[in-house]
């Protein structure tokens, strides 16, 4: 029924904003709300492997910071983009990796230990760079965030040239890749069983030989990593590092997840039902903005949205 509620919610959006707009559903503001939705979307599935896990994880906003600080340092240091970009997203896993040795090895609360880590990445971030933006990366680390798959442009007389067609944004097609990855991953592979298992019932799951710790070091591993490809993809949209960025935006993510179906409690969620709570997201702020709507209501509209996701979680769950 969640996933049932987020579909109608996602069609009345559009439905709304179309009526209330011309230009809604034109072919530039579908490639922006791709472009905004991208982000909030890769973060939103690696929170739903910890969330399936009965963990949280608050830290992908600064960790995703620090991993674009890090990538654009080493192209500024010579690194090429490509390998650059790898630093970033090794730098987001290893703060996953923290995060899982902290929660299954001290015993610390998930929502103490990410607390944590999300204060020590975005100070990191903040020292490396003496609190200003890198520039200057050059026209290569900005085409992962600003290039597309079948632009088609043309030459004018006067020498400039004009897009007949924008084509698909790179930052939606690696979404697409990543998401049906980390399904194939969730409901195909041995991993995902036991992410599923250990979030239901972790005691049960420890009994029947699922190595619990593992399979959390795991999940806060790659919702790490996924972070850190965010990061890349952020700091390539706009060709600079700026150590300020990411900030909230581990409450979208949790709130794509949440909306999209997957239990706090654990045990319950799917990448297909994220990737719709996380293009609400993304429709509903597009549209609130070419409706006028100043960012403080945007994001008291988000929060009572939220609200009632979770009142539907416990509903289900009490049921």
């Amino acid at each position: 029924m969640q996933r049932l509620s987020a579909i109608l919610t996602l069609f009345l959006l559009i439905l709304g904003f179309s009526l209330a707009s011309p230009h809604f559903l034109s072919v530039n503001n579908t490639l922006t709300v791709l472009l905004q939705t991208s982000v909030i979307g890769l973060l939103g599935i690696g929170l739903t492997m910890v969330i399936i896990t009965g963990g949280i994880d608050l830290s992908v906003g600064s960790v995703l910071a620090l991993s674009g600080v890090m990538s654009a340092l080493a192209v500024r240091s010579g690194i090429p983009v490509v390998p650059a970009m790898s630093v970033g997203v090794l730098t987001g896993a290893a703060c996953g990796g923290f995060n899982g040795i902290v929660i299954t090895k001290l015993r610390i609360p998930p929502f103490v230990a990410t607390l944590g880590m999300m204060l020590i990445a975005r100070g990191l971030a903040l020292q490396i760079t003496g609190a200003a933006p890198i520039s200057g990366l050059g026209r290569a680390f900005g085409q992962l965030g600003n290039g597309a798959l079948f632009r088609i442009t043309e030459t004018q007389p006067n020498g400039f040239p004009t897009v007949i067609f924008p084509g698909i944004p790179y930052p939606a097609i690696l979404l697409l890749i990543v998401a049906i990855g980390a399904a194939y991953l969730l409901r195909r592979r041995q991993i995902g069983r036991h992410i599923y298992a250990t979030g239901s019932n972790e005691e049960a799951a420890r009994l029947s030989g699922v190595r619990t710790d593992r399979t959390k070091l795991y999940a806060y591993t790659m919702s790490g990593a996924l972070a850190g490809l965010s990061g890349n993809v952020l700091m390539s949209r706009l060709v600079t590092a700026q150590p300020s960025e990411g900030v909230m935006y581990e409450l979208d993510a949790i709130a794509a997840a949440v909306i999209g179906g997957a239990s706090l409690s654990g045990g319950v969620g799917t990448i297909s039902g994220t990737m719709i709570g996380a293009f609400i997201i993304g429709i509903l702020r597009n549209g609130l903005n070419m409706s006028g709507v100043s960012a403080f209501i945007q994001q008291i509209v988000i929060g009572f949205v939220v609200i009632g996701a979770v009142w539907i979680d416990q509903m289900r769950n009490r049921n």
